[in-house]
């Protein structure tokens, strides 16, 4: 069975003079390919990769050990590469999660990582994927669309568009529908297993796209599958002042720079002088909460997904990110870390399901969180774990996640508008990420540095994915 690429248009499209990005006029059923700058990405100079690369043996060699996996180093492991203490954690996860003895038979784990990959519309992790599914010469079929998988597969689809887009509405009736008894269950490891993949993928899209990976010039024939991005609008819009909330003509970076500086002073002595009382952090959690409805691109209910060839893996196309706290509207409890939290809890279910990745993923958290080069932007020998936490809780904030010895205040203090713009379309809807999103903030840090940004939100993200499903399934089994 070969499954034939769809033909583009060529004409009927514009470019956005802000961010060069190729969109399609109003004309429904046109597809245009999204021209990309040489190199791994969009968004960072090729020098600066191929310089990191260079200079790192260590790099080298943790590229080297990836280029048998797929047979190429491909872009988004050069850009991870720009941290490869990091890079080395992510792979051996990646690797055991997809390639070594577990619950799921290896044809299906690539299945399942297409599904994810595609609730985002991100070509780059679905071509990827098809490569390798094809490769194993089973089951041909699915890959013409969905629903030509099986029904067992098929049945992932209401928790994978959960997963992406409302983790928070996660029960154990879902849980319950899929493991009950019946021609289509699945045993808890599956599941577990099957989890952990969506949640992998959902937040490695955020990575693709955050981090402007170029899409990977494919071989002839190969299958069709060749990444795109496909547009009917330009995030550009999005993303105007009233969003971004920066002026970029009158901004001085380096004042900017040393203002954050000050700021994380500033708070250090405060934490030391006085500390809130639990009542007051509460408060300060619920305002955090509350002004991220006013973050970003807001509801995405009446949006459909562009069409495009990715889209074919996608049911229910049409739900989509809602903000956790909406207005007028009973919410979601919020979710209290003290109650249900990784450490505590999540890890334990999950090795015990799921024999050796918890010990692979906490490790990966952990060196997400922990990584840190003792500097900023200019300025040597800074304690930079302020900031990293504040990026990575902000991300749980967004996602209803509390955490009670945590000081919310702190997230204004650090995070500027036009990164949490940034964050918060990074983490909720990634697809409509854009250069000029990622220019906006932090003018004066490295590039390696954003993408460190990258990497805690895509493990925060992750993390809370993992979280609410880990609840429900505690609740089911109990």
């Amino acid at each position: 069975m070969n499954v034939s690429a769809e033909s583009f248009t060529s004409n009927p499209f514009h470019i956005c003079n802000i961010c060069q990005k190729v969109i399609r006029k109003k004309e429904k059923g046109v597809r245009v390919p999204r021209p990309f700058s040489s190199g791994p990405s969009a968004f960072i100079p090729k020098e600066e990769i191929v310089e990191a690369s260079q200079v790192d043996p260590q790099t080298e060699q943790i590229l080297a050990e990836a280029y048998s996996l797929s047979g190429h180093v491909d872009h988004l492991t050069q850009v991870m590469g720009l941290h490869p203490h990091y890079l080395e954690s992510f792979l051996r996860s990646q690797f055991y999660l997809l390639r070594m003895d577990g619950p799921l038979p290896l044809h299906c784990r690539h299945y399942i990582a297409i599904m994810a990959a595609a609730r985002h519309q991100c070509s780059f992790l679905v071509s990827l994927h098809v490569r390798e599914f094809y490769r194993m010469g089973m089951c041909q079929d699915w890959l013409k669309g969905l629903q030509y998988a099986p029904q067992r597969l098929r049945n992932l689809n209401e928790i994978n568009k959960i997963l992406a887009h409302r983790p928070w509405l996660i029960t154990k009736e879902h849980i319950q529908n899929l493991v009950k008894t019946g021609e289509h269950s699945w045993s808890l490891a599956e599941l577990v297993h099957a989890v952990v993949i969506l949640a992998h993928f959902h937040s490695l899209a955020s990575f693709v796209f955050g981090s402007g990976i170029n899409p990977q010039v494919d071989p002839p024939n190969a299958n069709g599958f060749q990444s795109v991005y496909i547009s009917d609008y330009c995030t550009c819009d999005l993303a105007s002042d009233h969003h971004l909330d920066r002026d970029l003509s009158n901004a001085s970076p380096v004042a900017e720079l040393e203002a954050l500086m000050d700021r994380m002073k500033r708070l250090q002595e405060e934490r030391e002088e006085d500390e809130a009382s639990q009542e007051e952090m509460a408060t300060r959690f619920e305002k955090e909460k509350k002004e991220s409805l006013l973050v970003g691109s807001g509801d995405m209910k009446d949006e459909v997904m562009p069409t495009s060839k990715v889209s074919r893996f996608v049911e229910d196309a049409t739900f989509g990110y809602q903000h956790f706290a909406r207005h007028g509207e009973d919410n979601p409890p919020t979710f209290r870390a003290q109650d249900y939290s990784w450490e505590d809890h999540g890890f334990s279910l999950v090795n015990r399901l799921y024999s050796d990745i918890g010990l692979l993923l906490d490790d990966k958290f952990r060196t997400a969180c922990d990584l840190t080069y003792y500097n900023m932007a200019s300025h040597e020998d800074v304690d930079t774990t302020m900031l990293r936490r504040a990026l990575f809780n902000y991300v749980h904030c967004m996602y209803g996640i509390r955490y009670d010895d945590y000081d919310y205040g702190e997230v204004n203090q650090l995070l500027e508008r036009s990164l949490k713009v940034y964050i918060k379309t990074v983490t909720c809807y990634p697809e409509r990420t854009t250069r000029r999103m990622y220019d906006s903030y932090w003018c004066q840090f490295r590039h390696s540095e954003k993408v460190h940004v990258n990497l805690l939100l895509m493990e925060a993200r992750m993390q809370a994915e993992l979280l609410y499903t880990l609840r429900a399934i505690t609740r089911y089994m109990t």
